[in-house]
C-alpha cells in the first residue's frame, strides 16, 4: 500500500462574534440602591462601578453597564427586567451593537 502524503494550507478567518452593549436607562421610580444592587449581582460590578454606573444613568438618563456576546447581553437583559418586574420597579434595560 502506498505511502501518500499531500500538504495542505488552510487558512481560517477567524472573526471574534460582534458584541452587544447592555444600557440601563434612567426612571423616575428606580432607586438607586436597587440599580446597584442590579449591577453588582447581574453584571457582577464591584460597589464603586456600580456607583459610577448608576451616578451615570441618574445624570445622563442612560448609561452601558457592559458590552456582551448577543446571547448573554439578551440574557442580562431579561434577568434586569425579570428583577425590576419582581420587585416592582420600572427598570429598563435594552441592548444595541456596539459599532466602536
Amino acid at each position: 500500500m502506498p505511502n501518500i502524503q499531500e500538504a495542505t494550507e488552510v487558512e481560517l478567518d477567524l472573526a471574534n462574534p460582534p458584541m452587544y452593549k447592555v444600557i440601563l436607562h434612567n426612571d423616575d421610580y428606580t432607586p438607586m440602591d436597587f440599580v446597584i444592587d442590579i449591577l453588582m449581582k447581574i453584571f457582577h460590578k464591584n460597589i464603586d462601578e456600580a456607583n459610577k454606573i448608576t451616578w451615570l444613568v441618574h445624570q445622563k438618563g442612560k448609561a452601558v453597564c457592559g458590552a456582551y456576546v448577543k446571547e448573554i447581553a439578551q440574557t442580562k437583559v431579561h434577568q434586569v427586567k425579570s428583577e425590576a418586574k419582581r420587585n416592582g420597579f420600572p427598570l429598563l434595560a435594552t441592548m444595541e451593537l456596539d459599532k466602536g
